[in-house]
Protein backbone atom coordinates (compact mmCIF):
# COMPACT_ATOMS: atom_id res chain seq x y z
CA UNK A 1 0.00 0.00 0.00
CA UNK A 2 1.33 3.33 -0.84
CA UNK A 3 2.42 5.84 1.84
CA UNK A 4 -0.44 7.86 3.21
CA UNK A 5 0.19 11.62 4.81
CA UNK A 6 -2.33 13.81 6.40
CA UNK A 7 -2.33 17.06 7.88
CA UNK A 8 -5.56 17.71 9.92
CA UNK A 9 -6.69 19.41 13.24
CA UNK A 10 -8.60 17.74 16.35
CA UNK A 11 -11.14 20.23 15.63
CA UNK A 12 -11.95 19.40 12.03
CA UNK A 13 -15.08 17.30 11.14
CA UNK A 14 -13.51 16.65 7.86
CA UNK A 15 -10.12 15.81 9.17
CA UNK A 16 -12.11 12.69 11.35
CA UNK A 17 -14.60 11.93 7.72
CA UNK A 18 -11.05 11.61 6.02
CA UNK A 19 -9.53 9.78 8.67
CA UNK A 20 -12.58 7.41 8.94
CA UNK A 21 -12.62 6.47 5.06
CA UNK A 22 -8.71 5.34 5.10
CA UNK A 23 -9.63 3.64 8.45
CA UNK A 24 -11.87 1.77 6.45
CA UNK A 25 -10.07 1.18 4.03
CA UNK A 26 -7.66 -0.46 5.57
CA UNK A 27 -4.90 1.93 4.86
CA UNK A 28 -2.29 3.26 7.53
CA UNK A 29 -1.50 7.04 7.46
CA UNK A 30 1.11 9.44 9.08
CA UNK A 31 -0.95 12.02 10.93
CA UNK A 32 0.47 15.77 11.03
CA UNK A 33 -1.48 18.06 13.25
CA UNK A 34 -1.07 21.38 12.69
CA UNK A 35 -2.92 23.09 15.90
CA UNK A 36 -0.48 21.38 18.38
CA UNK A 37 2.64 21.66 15.95
CA UNK A 38 2.20 24.64 13.73
CA UNK A 39 5.20 25.39 12.57
CA UNK A 40 4.01 22.34 10.37
CA UNK A 41 1.49 24.24 8.48
CA UNK A 42 3.78 26.12 5.90
CA UNK A 43 5.47 22.77 4.59
CA UNK A 44 1.32 21.67 4.29
CA UNK A 45 0.81 25.00 2.15
CA UNK A 46 3.85 24.49 0.00
CA UNK A 47 3.14 20.95 -0.83
CA UNK A 48 -0.43 21.75 -1.47
CA UNK A 49 -0.01 24.08 -3.65
CA UNK A 50 -0.78 26.97 -1.42
CA UNK A 51 -4.23 25.12 0.17
CA UNK A 52 -4.57 25.93 4.01
CA UNK A 53 -6.89 24.27 4.90
CA UNK A 54 -7.21 20.74 6.65
CA UNK A 55 -7.04 18.00 5.84
CA UNK A 56 -4.39 17.59 3.09
CA UNK A 57 -3.74 14.45 2.09
CA UNK A 58 -1.28 13.12 0.30
CA UNK A 59 -1.14 9.14 -0.99
CA UNK A 60 2.66 8.80 -2.13
CA UNK A 61 3.39 11.40 -4.96
CA UNK A 62 -0.01 12.62 -5.23
CA UNK A 63 -1.69 15.27 -3.73
CA UNK A 64 -5.05 14.44 -3.12
CA UNK A 65 -6.33 17.48 -1.86
CA UNK A 66 -9.57 17.46 1.18
CA UNK A 67 -11.76 15.24 2.17
CA UNK A 68 -14.33 15.88 -0.15
CA UNK A 69 -11.44 15.03 -2.78
CA UNK A 70 -11.23 11.78 -1.08
CA UNK A 71 -14.14 10.85 -1.63
CA UNK A 72 -14.41 11.87 -4.58
CA UNK A 73 -11.88 9.30 -5.52
CA UNK A 74 -13.69 6.63 -3.34
CA UNK A 75 -17.16 7.38 -5.68
CA UNK A 76 -15.05 6.94 -8.92
CA UNK A 77 -13.35 3.95 -8.03
CA UNK A 78 -9.84 5.62 -7.89
CA UNK A 79 -9.02 5.82 -4.38
CA UNK A 80 -8.33 2.18 -4.41
CA UNK A 81 -6.00 2.02 -7.44
CA UNK A 82 -4.54 5.18 -5.59
CA UNK A 83 -4.18 3.42 -2.19
CA UNK A 84 -2.58 -0.05 -4.13
CA UNK A 85 0.06 1.66 -6.30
Amino acid sequence: MAQIEIYTSPLCGFCTAAKRLLTQKGAEFTEFNVLTDPALKPAMIERAGGRRTVPQIFIGDTHVGGCDDLYDLERSGDLDKLLAA
